[in-house]
């Protein structure tokens, strides 16, 4: 039988694993919000508007979730801070930049047929 401190730590741990489970969530939509921001923004595709976040995070050495909170309050605020609006604007213009270089690699399609 388990005794009642191990019970006490094993009742802990899993008050902690709720607790980071909900941050996790909460973290997540509001990353998929921010997606969707840059998504609006800049034309881009969810895959782009992901990669856009990373690496305005990655250049801006700010934490992906606190870039996110900063997108999403964006439009509300009307302002980014200034390395936040430098960083997305080169990353939506990279991810532009990239989107037309592989389209450069397909092959066209009109009508149904390969070009």
């Amino acid at each position: 039988m388990i005794g009642s401190d191990e019970q006490a730590d094993r009742l802990k741990a899993l008050e902690e694993e709720v607790n980071q489970l909900r941050r996790a969530v909460v973290s997540h939509a509001l990353v998929d919000q921010a997606i969707g921001v840059v998504m609006t923004v800049g034309g881009l595709t969810p895959e782009q508007g992901w990669e856009v976040l990373k690496r305005v995070s990655q250049h801006t050495n700010v934490k992906l979730r606190e870039v996110a909170r900063l997108l999403v309050r964006w439009p509300a605020r009307g302002r980014l801070p200034e390395a936040i609006h430098r960083a997305l604007t080169a990353a939506v213009e990279h991810a532009r930049e990239s989107r037309a270089d592989s389209r450069e690699d397909e092959p066209e399609v009109r009508c149904g047929q390969l070009g």
